[in-house]
């Protein structure tokens, strides 16, 4: 019997569609613009100045010609060009960074030592795993640890639900309240004219918040089919073969001290960032000086290093191409001038609303949009061009549009169906998709809460900013 192909929809299609889409507007929408005025401390950027928007005289609109849809692409790629080169030289450093063996050993060596006790081993894991994509948005990284937590797990009379959620829960915390991740709130913070070490402090109280919430969560449910076995959302699943751990997963010193450079180079970053005014070209050179000393501590040739790099930096091809097509829809709307059309459409929705009400409804928007795109650069790129100047208009601090951001994009990674992450972990941990959503959805609605709760304290924080 022939099965059913299942319809699917690539990311790279849905946005080229949202372009498509935005030249038609062009030919429906209104052409109108706002004021703008130079950015305070920002050279070079400007921002809306509220209440200024007027439709544009005839003689001062324009056509579109058909295939300038296909135009904007190049352009968009040029536009993010920094961010795109960012995203490969990353890739590139952290490809070489998993060759040395160090960022495998480490995370085998801490997932031991915390199985004493089911409680530690979870606790451990949240915290870990959430400070790698805390910090550089780590993710693809933590896939290959799968197989061997659901062996813990099982061994510790757990399930597979329980594994996944010691990952993907503390993925998907790490990325909403990150400070540093290159590919996401770096982004976000770049195109809202936020200053990269902004509201730090608040985005690690967020973690150990959520963090405590993910723990009461994961950690209840464990102790739940400890007791008893038959209430395992997965206990239908033939857990008997497989999950096998890596063959060397030694953490010699060689690969303790690339661990301590990468820690130093990121440390030293976040001081540059704030005493020196360093940005993204500072943050590629850092990488880039701790990807060669990591070669040199484990003695990699430098043919291999290079191989390395380049194979690391094409895995990010189809980040960046999506980098670059997501800025596309900003050329077209903005090249058929109606991006300003659109922004005071928005905008009109919340007129008389709270800053409150605003910042919520931003949040609504993002977390809609990461289950079509769940790429966070593209996403960033998508709707941070049409809610910062939306931040401006309601009277939302930046950073509190930066973080409407980051909790619609990082909670929903958790669970999207369209992230290739997701459903691949899943896989390999032979959860079926149905089981994880019953056990994740109770937790994402307490996180949204939160979440909630700290946007609100964010427009009272961020006000005079």
């Amino acid at each position: 019997m022939t099965q059913k192909k299942r319809w699917s929809l690539d990311s790279l299609v849905l946005i080229f569609a949202i372009v498509v889409i935005a030249q038609l507007l062009t030919y429906l929408v209104p052409q109108g613009r706002f004021d703008r005025e130079p950015v305070p401390n920002s050279p070079g950027k400007t921002m809306v100045v509220a209440g200024s928007y007027k439709p544009l005289a005839e003689a001062d609109q324009t056509t579109l010609w058909p295939w300038h849809c296909l135009m904007a692409i190049p352009k968009g790629l040029e536009a993010a060009m920094e961010i795109i080169f960012l995203v490969f030289l990353v890739g590139g450093v952290i490809k070489i960074l998993r060759a040395t063996g160090a960022i495998d050993a480490a995370l085998h060596a801490a997932v031991h030592r915390l199985g004493a006790k089911p409680w530690i081993l979870i606790a451990g894991c949240l915290s870990m795993f959430s400070l790698g994509a805390f910090t550089i948005g780590m993710g693809e990284e933590y896939v290959p640890l799968i197989p061997i937590l659901v062996t813990m797990s099982l061994a510790m009379k757990m399930d597979a639900i329980v594994a996944m959620g010691m990952v993907w829960v503390p993925y998907g915390i790490g990325w909403a309240s990150s400070a540093f991740n290159p590919f996401g709130v770096v982004i976000a913070k770049n195109i809202a004219g936020v200053p990269l070490e902004s509201g730090t402090g608040f985005r690690f109280a967020m973690l150990a918040v959520f963090l405590l919430i993910a723990f009461q969560h994961v950690y209840a449910y464990a102790r739940r089919i400890r007791k008893d076995p038959s209430k395992s959302l997965v206990a239908h699943v033939d857990y008997s073969t497989g999950f096998d751990a890596p063959d060397d997963i030694k953490l010699n010193g060689a690969r303790a001290s690339v661990l301590a450079v990468f820690l130093i180079g990121v440390v030293g970053f976040v001081v540059g960032a704030k005493y020196a005014g360093w940005y993204i070209h500072e943050l590629n050179a850092v990488f880039l000086g701790i990807g060669i000393i990591a070669a040199t501590f484990v003695r990699m040739p430098p043919s291999e290093t290079s191989r390395n790099f380049i194979a690391g930096a094409a895995e990010m091809t189809s980040a960046a191409l999506l980098i670059g097509v997501a800025r596309a829809i900003q050329v077209v709307l903005d090249d058929g001038q109606i991006g300003d059309t659109v922004i005071q459409g928005i905008a009109s929705l919340l007129d008389g609303a709270s800053a409150d009400v605003a910042a919520v409804g931003m949040l609504g928007v993002q977390t809609v949009c990461n289950f079509f795109i769940p790429s966070g650069s593209g996403q960033a790129y998508v709707t941070m061009p049409i809610m910062s100047p939306l931040a401006e208009l309601t009277q939302v601090p930046q950073e509190t549009a930066v973080l409407a951001y980051q909790f619609g994009d990082g909670f929903t990674n958790m669970v999207v169906p369209t992230s290739a992450l997701v459903m691949g972990t899943l896989a390999l941990g032979k959860i079926p998709y149905g089981a994880w959503v019953r056990f994740v959805t109770p937790l994402l609605l307490k996180l949204f809460a939160a979440a909630i709760i700290f946007l609100m304290i964010s427009v009272r924080l961020f006000a005079a900013g």
